[in-house]
């Protein structure tokens, strides 16, 4: 997807709320296999979408079985249950920064995952964190068919990013003929060890598992350098990333320049 003609695009639309971003993300995912965004920005053309959550939410995957979610307990701690476009499992988005890309291309999906997470990766290098591509891939069939599958961030895919083993980006896609989405999420705190509070799991051996695996498997940026740093640096860390890896300077939009088309 290198090429100096391909025009790329990002869009900041900020902290909102979960149904927000994922209708949002939706609505793009359209644009883009209808042909609007394209016809609009440019053939070929990408898109980078950076945002957060406010209020926290707990984000199910597309084909996810909303009755492994306590929904009192996440009334009780004023989190939103929103469904995903993309497949995984449950992610509480809390303290992190999430990420969403479109293109229309022709590549397969695990050269799109590869690429954007090259990008991401050398982000963090300017962010002055040294990652890693996780390099397996275990029975994903095999373990959501286990109870200690409902947490995302308890199992790695092939090329997420690792610092030490521990898991520090975790991502998704959904495709749509020619159209991809990938969206992920970078974890600044600890506090995405708290979904193990909003799992309904009456079994304590397998909440003890997964409390395990999110202590052992996963790592934050806070953990990582003692600071989070401010969404404005980390959107520009990605942008200065993506402009070397895509070969060409990343236009910024408004969020309004795209909402036009909707």
């Amino acid at each position: 997807m290198k090429s100096s003609h391909t025009p790329v695009y990002a869009v900041s639309t900020g902290a909102r709320q979960g149904s927000w971003n994922m209708a949002f993300d939706t609505e793009l995912l359209e644009l883009f296999r209808t042909g609007k965004f394209q016809k609009e920005f440019g053939k070929e053309s990408m898109l980078w979408r950076f945002y957060a959550w406010n209020p926290p939410a707990l984000s199910l995957g597309y084909g996810q079985n909303p009755s492994e979610i306590d929904e009192e307990s996440c009334r009780t701690e004023h989190i939103d249950i929103v469904k995903r476009p993309t497949g995984g499992r449950a992610v509480l988005h809390i303290d992190e920064f999430t990420y969403a890309f479109f293109a229309e291309t022709s590549r397969s999906n695990a050269a799109i995952y590869e690429m954007v997470h090259q990008v991401l990766l050398e982000a963090l290098l300017i962010l002055g964190i040294e990652a890693a591509f996780c390099r397996t891939t275990p029975d994903m069939r095999k373990r959501y068919s286990s109870a200690e599958s409902m947490s995302c961030f308890t199992a790695s895919a092939r090329n997420e990013l690792h610092v030490d083993g521990r898991k520090l980006v975790g991502s998704a896609q959904r495709r749509s003929d020619r159209t991809i989405l990938q969206h992920g999420s970078l974890l600044l705190s600890t506090k995405h060890k708290l979904i193990g509070k909003l799992l309904r799991c009456r079994d304590k051996e397998t909440l003890s598992r997964i409390t395990r695996d999110l202590d052992s498997k996963t790592v934050s940026l806070f953990e990582l350098t003692g600071h989070i740093p401010d969404f404005t640096t980390i959107s520009n860390a990605v942008i200065a990333s993506a402009s070397k890896t895509h070969e060409t300077d990343v236009q910024i939009l408004k969020e309004d320049e795209i909402t036009s088309l909707f």
